[in-house]
């Protein structure tokens, strides 16, 4: 029995089964995404959408999809599905559905009167190639198999519209063809494990619509070029593979290539594997160079997002060695940064005031993993540098005062992950001493003297340990209020707004607070902002609380962060409940997560979305799979674990 399966009661009913999404990557950029009755509902869902430099930073769609028929005594089923306008859909495919399975690869089961074919999808890694395996398990007579493929050869962010421009021509190739329809594309090598007929017939599908991106404002129509169908016989019992990519293949050796690529495959079998397979899906190689993507399918390697989410998705599921090729990346951009050399290494809002600590904060649980001695090894001269770096004042935009807390001017440009903009200004203004950020800077100076101490340097540890007293005593001055903490200060202003960033002050390894203060602010939180989706961004108590992401990209970016839920502060929310409750918190942390497992068969399959309304039923949006909502819930489940073997432990 498949942990994500799906029955043909749910599959025919579109106005479900169009909401789940699946998605396949490649490790370098490239992915695969649609939903499970394969009809694209996003113009960013496509089989093969793949990185192309030499035009731009963005992934272009090439293969938008492939419909596929079945000819029986020449009457003719075909299994796709479009959506066009006037919600009408065509040609219904979806009701010869009888199974959807997504364990190590996506399965479909198709019925057709006496024919029963399954289909299976499989990206390729490290490689531009998407393939398709079609396996007949049942017919009572010669069977057909025709494959009309819908190509775009576009940006991700635009679309397609019918024009004379576009190459229709094409190349003959081993059991199949190539095309490339505009300059500067690669081309599209489109081939079967089986010789087959291509009859080339080129015409434009007109008017297909996307709903996703109708409800978020955007253009949503396109029309895409069929250049003609492939066209071959399939026996009861026979597997024919299909495959799409930007270079061509010894179609021999499809079958080899598709199984031994499932050996590699995390099967999605449990809540756990589920998110391991989605957290592995973010690395990133390209040049040689190892990244971590923020999320899919429209996010790229962004500073912030890659140290917080690093830990979750590497050392949560003991891969260590991925770790430390990202962090080898990524510490030559800090080190660039650092020394105010150009960056080099392609990743995005490097100069953000907060990046630097949440990176001390990333080799931090890498010294808790492996050990400090390691951390030291690897990455201590660095975490050295970058303290300080902060206190010789030479961040743009990140002054240590002689109060020992970080100020930063966040009235012009976003300082922190709250980050929504409007014409040109932050939505959520956050400036003067941030809470997170100071929060961050105690912490990170206590590991720094702790990184001193394994260097033998006394002396420069006991300048942090110095320094970060002062910043403690400053820090309990400025922002607590007598139940919680301010979520930022300037000047004689200071924000009451409940917000989520205070957790930080209690989940870090070093916290500025007392006890009995650290215990005020998980209960607060627990009582106006704890969901069963995570955090949410603003009590709802609030007069600003708006919990709803829908509307226009301006109404969705108003709301962003004033009250939606974002999964990813499960992680330190937890650390903190259980700082404070300790193994009584246990069973409470738990139930907690049940509400992330149900997500892993509601939008994107077996991965988790980047945030959700604050109010129930706590729908999700935003991104399909986000690093950092799937990373720090993996990081949850290793804590649990880590606590249930302690205990273990101290019973032996």
């Amino acid at each position: 029995m498949s942990y994500l399966k799906f029955d043909k009661t749910l599959l025919t009913n579109l106005q479900k089964s169009l909401r789940k999404e699946i998605l396949r990557t490649n490790k370098s950029g490239a992915y695969s995404a649609n939903t499970i009755t394969d009809c694209n509902t996003r113009k960013y869902h496509g089989l093969l959408v793949v990185p192309i430099p030499d035009l731009d930073d963005y992934n272009h769609v090439l293969l938008s999809s492939l419909d596929e028929t079945i000819i029986q005594h020449g009457a003719e089923f075909n299994l796709g599905l479009h959506k066009y306008e006037e919600n009408h859909f065509s040609p219904n495919g979806h009701k010869y559905i009888r199974e959807f399975h997504f364990d190590a690869t996506a399965r479909t089961i198709y019925r057709v009167g006496g024919v029963i074919l399954e289909k299976e999808r499989i990206f390729i890694s490290h490689e531009n190639r998407y393939l398709i395996k079609y396996t007949l398990l049942d017919a009572h007579s010669r069977t057909t198999l025709r494959l009309r493929p819908f190509l775009a050869f576009r940006n991700v962010n635009d679309l397609c519209v019918a024009n004379g421009k576009a190459n229709t021509s094409y190349t003959e190739t081993e059991n199949g063809i190539g095309m490339c329809l505009y300059d500067g594309y690669p081309t599209l090598f489109m081939q079967t494990s089986k010789q087959n007929e291509f009859i080339h017939h080129p015409d434009w599908y007109r008017g297909i619509e996307y709903p996703k991106e109708q409800e978020r404002g955007y253009n949503y129509k396109e029309d895409l070029l069929i250049p003609g169908y492939f066209e071959l016989s399939i026996e009861k019992g026979e597997s024919i593979i299909f495959s799409a990519g930007t270079s061509p293949i010894e179609t021999q050796n499809l079958a080899v290539l598709f199984e031994s690529e499932i050996e590699k495959r995390t099967v999605r079998n449990s809540f756990f594997n589920s998110l391991k397979n989605a957290a592995q899906q973010f690395y990133f190689k390209r040049n040689g160079d190892y990244y971590l993507l923020a999320g899919y399918p429209w996010f790229k390697s962004r500073a912030r997002d890659e140290f917080i989410a690093l830990p979750g998705c590497t050392l949560a599921i003991e891969d260590t060695s991925t770790f430390e090729k990202i962090m080898a990346t990524a510490l030559i951009a800090v080190n660039d940064f650092i020394s105010e050399k150009p960056i080099e290494k392609v990743i995005y809002e490097l100069d953000a005031p907060d990046v630097l600590l949440w990176f001390i904060r990333t080799v931090q649980q890498y010294a808790k993993a492996v050990s400090i001695e390691k951390a030291n090894q690897l990455y201590g001269e660095t975490v050295l540098k970058v303290i300080s770096f902060i206190r010789k004042q030479n961040h743009p935009n990140l002054f240590l005062h002689d109060n020992g807390l970080l100020y930063t001017n966040g009235t012009q440009t976003a300082i922190s992950w709250m980050n929504a903009m409007e014409n040109g200004c932050p939505i959520t203004p956050r400036t003067g001493y941030i809470v997170e950020i100071n929060a961050l800077w105690y912490n990170a100076l206590k590991f720094g003297a702790e990184i001193s101490t394994v260097q033998k340097d006394e002396y420069a540890a006991d300048l942090l340990d110095y320094q970060s007293e002062l910043t403690r005593q400053s820090f309990v001055h400025m922002f607590w209020n007598g139940t919680y903490l301010h979520d930022y200060v300037d000047g004689d202003y200071k924000d009451w707004e409940v917000r989520p960033n205070m957790i930080f002050a209690v989940s870090l390894p070093y916290s500025p607070l007392e006890k009995a203060q650290q215990k005020s602010i998980v209960d607060i939180t627990t009582r106006e902002l704890l969901t069963p989706k995570g955090l949410r961004t603003l009590s709802p108590k609030s007069p600003f609380y708006r919990p709803t992401y829908v509307g226009s990209m301006l109404e969705r970016n108003r709301n962003y962060h004033n009250g939606p839920v974002w999964p990813w502060l499960t992680g330190s929310f937890a650390e903190a409940y259980l700082k404070i409750y300790k193994r009584s918190g246990v069973s409470f942390i738990e139930r907690m997560l049940i509400g992330f497992e149900s997500e892993m068969s509601e939008l994107c399959l077996g991965t988790l979305s980047e945030l959700h309304d604050g109010n129930p039923p706590f729908a999700g949006h935003g991104a399909m799979s986000f690093a950092t909502s799937v990373a720090e819930i993996l990081r949850t489940l290793k804590l649990l674990e880590s606590i249930e073997q302690s205990g273990e432990q101290t019973k032996s």
